[in-house]
């Protein structure tokens, strides 16, 4: 006699529940209305990569916030994502898509704040996301775009506009131990989207490239290659590979060309590191690797 026979005849006497069995019964009750509460879609979001790439860098967000210097780069973070959120839901509106919300530039404009300096005013900010999603609706071949948004927008604005940028998104400014916490977060948003051969193959090479050049003495003394694989300099190279070397829309899909893809990045950044320093190193070497995967969508190269 199977459990359904036993729980639907009269005649077999109940079991009455433990007061235990009743308050674990309770709370599971509870949890799973709180689940349903929750309406589908956002539901459904949050389990896609977009979705999971944006509770993590807001996790990030507040875990940096416990720097009190951090704190005003909140301002940033909402003002850029405002910003360029209500960009992309006013050009998909006048397209007429079918799909209008803007998760794209959400994440694009918290990318942008966590990366801007505290210090730079939430104007500057917004003006950031806004060049950002511009350059993702101009700057394309076959509908998609060419240049991480993010990337294009905040190194534009180093060179042009001189803003400061201190990643502090990567959690550089805050207590060693919390490290952890950004691998992990970058993990999972690898796996996620299938790039674990681009992401290691990228800080693979980044390193190698660094410790060479560190063995032979090259680089200068303002930047030298130690300095680029300590902190605070190396959560930003984690940061950049977890977060937006993997961008989907901007990088390959197929394991050969993610691999050729992050040497192109890696090669490229520590060689302008070595000869000129700072930090935009790390958005032209991106920025060099997105412009080969156009050429090479072109039929170039192939």
């Amino acid at each position: 006699m199977n459990d359904y026979n036993r729980t639907a005849n009269p005649a077999m006497p109940s079991r009455k529940p433990s007061p235990s069995q009743s308050r674990g019964a309770a709370g599971q009750n509870q949890a799973g209305a709180q689940t349903q509460a929750m309406p589908g879609p956002v539901r459904k979001f949050l389990r896609t990569p977009k979705g999971t790439v944006l509770w993590l860098l807001l996790g990030l967000m507040l875990v940096a916030a416990l720097h009190s210097s951090d704190r005003p780069g909140i301002a940033n973070v909402l003002a850029a994502a405002f910003t360029a959120a209500m960009i992309d839901l006013l050009l998909a509106v006048m397209r007429r898509n079918k799909r209008v919300f803007p998760d794209g530039g959400i994440i694009t404009g918290v990318i942008v704040g966590l990366v801007l300096s505290g210090t730079v005013h939430w104007q500057v900010a917004a003006v950031t996301a806004a060049i950002a999603v511009a350059s993702k609706h101009v700057l394309k071949i076959k509908r998609k775009p060419i240049f991480n948004p993010a990337a294009f927008a905040l190194l534009f604005a180093l060179l042009v506009f001189h803003t400061g940028q201190s990643w502090w998104g990567d959690l550089a400014d805050i207590p060693v131990y919390f490290l952890p916490l950004l691998v992990a977060g970058g993990y999972l948003i690898t796996g996620k989207v299938n790039k674990f051969p681009q992401v290691l193959t990228y800080l693979g090479t980044y390193f190698l490239l660094l410790t060479l050049a560190a063995s032979l003495h090259f680089g200068n003394a303002a930047y030298t290659p130690g300095d680029a694989m300590r902190i605070p300099i190396v959560n930003a190279a984690l940061f950049l590979a977890f977060f937006m070397l993997t961008d989907p829309p901007t990088s390959p899909a197929k394991y050969g060309d993610q691999v050729m893809f992050s040497v192109i990045a890696a090669v490229a950044s520590v060689g302008v590191y070595l000869v000129f320093g700072g930090l935009s190193y790390l958005f032209i070497g991106l920025l060099v690797a997105n412009a080969y995967k156009a050429v090479k969508s072109l039929g170039f190269g192939s």
